[in-house]
C-alpha cells in the first residue's frame, strides 16, 4: 500500500501506530509488516508518504487475511486517516523479471 501525502502527518502517523496498525497486526497469516516513509530524490515532496508492504505464504492466505474481519475492519477504517488516497496493489515473487 502506498499512501499520498497527507494533510496532517503526525496526525496520521498518530492514527496508523494506534489504530491501523494493530488492526492489520490481527490479519490472520501476515508474515511481515514492513513500514517505511518515502523520501525524495529532488528536493520536491514525494507524491508518496508512507510504504506498507505486508507478507504472506501465498495469495490463498492474502485472499484469506482480507476476507477476514481484521481485512474488514482495516478497509473501514481507510477513511479515518487515508482521505488524501492509497494505492494497493500485489507483488507476487513468481512475476519478477530480469532487467
Amino acid at each position: 500500500a502506498l499512501y499520498h501525502q497527507p494533510s496532517d502527518p503526525n496526525a496520521f502517523d498518530a492514527h496508523y501506530a494506534a489504530v491501523h496498525g494493530p488492526i492489520v497486526r490481527r490479519y490472520p497469516g501476515l508474515r511481515e509488516l514492513r513500514l517505511t516513509k518515502l523520501e525524495s530524490v529532488s528536493e520536491r515532496l514525494p507524491a508518496y508518504y508512507l510504504m506498507a508492504e505486508m507478507s504472506f505464504d501465498s495469495r490463498a492466505d492474502l485472499d484469506a487475511a482480507m476476507g477476514s474481519d481484521a481485512g474488514k475492519e482495516s478497509g473501514r477504517d481507510l477513511r479515518n486517516f487515508a482521505q488524501a488516497g492509497v494505492d494497493v496493489f500485489i507483488l507476487d515473487d513468481g512475476n519478477r523479471v530480469d532487467a
